[in-house]
């Protein structure tokens, strides 16, 4: 079903009413893996990080991984869950090829932290509730490469390649309670949710939450009801949507689709659904499991884990400033009204302007930049600024540039151009395209002295009096020298060359 082929939005939204869940995998930074001493560095020769353990062999046992639990906790504290006096592991049974012990350790009915809610801030600062319902440990599976189709994945493939070095990688799945009375807004309440968490992750140093490396990837589970009724419908749920951007367009999508099955007589299957990036639009994967189908029972091989009261309130404790605190903070520090500041959310621009001003930066260049040049580049190609192909360093470059006198705004704009085209750093840019700034009083003075004899009634006035119109013929040398002459001197020269003292 294409997109083409879908009910309109706003006639879906007419009729039904939108309910979404949303899982978000979060893939923990540790040194090792959740149950062996495995590596977890990204990169490795296939199958290189692997022992009995991860692989499932006869005989292997299990050992928790005691920063996994100890960052579980952390996000549960984030999220203002209640954490479990008491919770275990347990076995999540099916087979699957990039799962080898045809079992995934994982929490069912104990989870080590739950019923907590995080607050999102929407594009226009309505604050909205999302509730969690749970916060669980388990293990990541291994990497099936599906080769000989075209699409890369596993139907027309001829073969396929396991890499197990992901096995056992430690996750933290975060799941909401059903999100309800979101509305039309639903997609915007999804996005905002996966922003937020995020960035708490983040600051918790607990992952990196690159959602482009697959360190932090959503499930959107939707489902349609008749407005005003209660009884919820079948969901679908969308896998692995690995972008911001990406949940707002599979939730909406999901909403589309179920409303033009509804309408059209027809019945929503409940399944995993793949999302597709080139258009927005989700296609059928397998027909979703319930719970029961993974026969969970109690992980015999690992002991309960039991969090004393004293390391938690410790951990609490310790928690660094959070994203919302830090947000209303850097809004009294950076001096802006509340519109300004959701413009630079909304943007998201927050961390990479933090980011720039810790690499050397003035506060208002490094907004300046982030906000202007390079968020317009970001709507432009429908993609995060956080995702844009140059880093807040090179940012704090060119910056530096400006601040010397070797670039102008204009300059400076190219440059940047120039960065995300991959042409190197600010400086190799600067010199191969040979963009510096001209203050040489030499090789400006043949540019002003054509621009003055150029345009005779503009000196004229000028001598007479009327200063303001030196733009004027500062445009002329600025032209003439294809923008790389410094504004200020080409002044002072006009000025000295007509007799007239600078105002």
């Amino acid at each position: 079903m294409s997109v083409s082929n879908l009910v309109s939005y706003d006639d879906a939204l007419a009729s039904y009413d939108p309910v979404m869940g949303l899982e978000v995998h979060v893939e923990l930074g540790t040194k090792t893996k959740m149950f062996c001493g495995c590596s977890t560095e990204l990169g490795a020769e296939p199958n290189s990080q692997v022992c009995p353990t991860c692989l499932g062999l006869p005989g292997s046992l299990p050992v928790v991984n005691a920063v996994g639990v100890e960052s579980a906790v952390k996000i549960g504290l984030a999220l203002n869950c209640e954490i479990a006096e008491w919770c275990r592991f347990a076995r999540k049974n099916y087979f699957y090829p990039d799962m080898p012990k045809n079992f995934q350790t994982s929490q069912y009915d104990e989870p080590i932290a739950f019923n907590g809610y995080l607050d999102v801030q929407l594009e226009d600062g309505e604050i909205f509730r999302v509730e969690i319902e749970r916060a669980h440990m388990e293990e990541d599976t291994g990497k099936s490469s599906h080769i000989g189709g075209a699409t890369g994945r596993i139907h027309g493939a001829s073969h396929s390649l396991l890499d197990y070095n992901r096995a056992g990688i430690p996750l933290i799945e975060i799941v909401t309670k059903p999100i309800e009375g979101a509305g039309a807004r639903a997609p915007e309440v999804a996005k905002a949710y996966v922003a937020e968490l995020r960035e708490l992750i983040k600051a918790l140093g607990v992952s990196e939450a690159r959602m482009d490396k697959g360190q932090m990837r959503c499930d959107v589970n939707l489902s349609l009801r008749p407005n005003g009724t209660e009884k919820f419908g079948t969901r679908s749920e969308t896998k692995n949507v690995n972008s911001l951007r990406s949940v707002e367009r599979a939730a909406r999508f999901e909403i589309m689709r179920h409303a033009t099955v509804l309408t059209d007589g027809g019945t929503i299957v409940q399944e995993t659904r793949h999302f597709h990036e080139e258009d927005g639009s989700t296609t059928a994967g397998r027909i979703k499991d319930n719970a029961e189908d993974y026969r969970y029972f109690p992980e015999p091989d690992l002991v309960p884990i039991a969090p004393a009261r004293a390391w938690v309130e410790e951990l609490r404790a310790g928690l660094p400033e959070l994203p919302r605190v830090r947000r209303a903070r850097l809004q009294g520090e950076w001096g802006l009204s509340d519109k300004d500041m959701q413009s630079v959310l909304n943007a998201g621009a927050v961390q990479p302007i933090l980011d720039t001003i810790a690499a050397g930066a003035p506060a208002d260049q490094a907004r300046k930049w982030w906000m202007g040049e390079l968020a317009r580049r970001a709507n432009e190609t429908g993609t995060d600024l956080a995702e844009q192909p140059i880093t807040p360093a090179q940012v704090a470059r060119v910056t530096a540039l400006v601040a010397e006198g070797k670039l102008n705004d204009k300059l400076a704009r190219q440059v940047i151009e120039a960065v995300l085209a991959g042409e190197g750093e600010p400086d190799e840019v600067v010199a191969a395209r040979g963009l510096a700034v001209v203050s040489d009083d030499s090789a400006l003075g043949a540019a002003v002295d054509q621009a003055i004899a150029g345009n005779a009634a503009i000196a004229d006035k000028i001598r007479d009096g009327k200063v303001a119109a030196v733009g004027a013929l500062v445009g002329a040398v600025m032209k003439a020298t294809r923008g790389q002459a410094d504004a200020a001197r080409v002044k002072d020269l006009i000025l000295e060359r007509l007799g007239v003292e600078a105002q």
